[in-house]
């Protein structure tokens, strides 16, 4: 098993599009890119932690390629627009790929910039690119939200 972590606005919707992509053995919602240890949500959403709402994915690589788990996390979200996603605004909500290893952080530089090239944005992306820090799994009630409430997306 490999470990992918993912930033891509709230946590919820980023976490319901991995659940589904068959190789993709857990999720879990967390914080992460930050400087407070252990934090909670109200001091994540303050802005003051500097933690992004993430998604710690553990995957079979023999079943879905990290380069296929990229794929998705540009498709379901803008990656152009800075610390926002949709209604959602605060560092929080920016997009980010968090690295578990070298391999990763060459992958998603190449994938990034090919992204670019393809002309599929006018603006440029604002994704960063960063080693995986400390990761803190978020409270149990954001812990597969979406399936808990019955909800198959986010409304936006």
């Amino acid at each position: 098993m490999e470990t992918a972590t993912f930033a891509a606005g709230c946590f919820w919707g980023v976490e319901a599009a991995f659940r589904q992509v068959e190789g993709v053995v857990s999720t879990r919602v967390g914080y992460t890119g930050g400087t407070v240890a252990n934090p909670t949500y109200e001091q994540v959403c303050s802005g003051k932690t500097g933690h992004a709402e993430a998604v710690e994915i553990e995957y079979d690589p023999l079943q879905v390629s990290y380069e296929q788990l990229l794929n998705i996390f540009w498709e379901n979200h803008d990656p152009t627009t800075l610390n926002r996603q949709g209604p959602d605004v605060g560092a929080q909500y920016r997009s980010a790929v968090f690295f578990n290893n070298p391999e990763q952080g060459t992958a998603a530089r190449a994938s990034k910039d090919k992204l670019q090239q393809s002309g599929k944005y006018k603006r440029p992306i604002v994704t960063e690119i960063t080693p995986a820090p400390e990761f803190y799994r978020a409270e149990e009630y954001h812990q597969q939200y979406f399936e808990k409430r019955g909800v198959s997306h986010c409304r936006v």
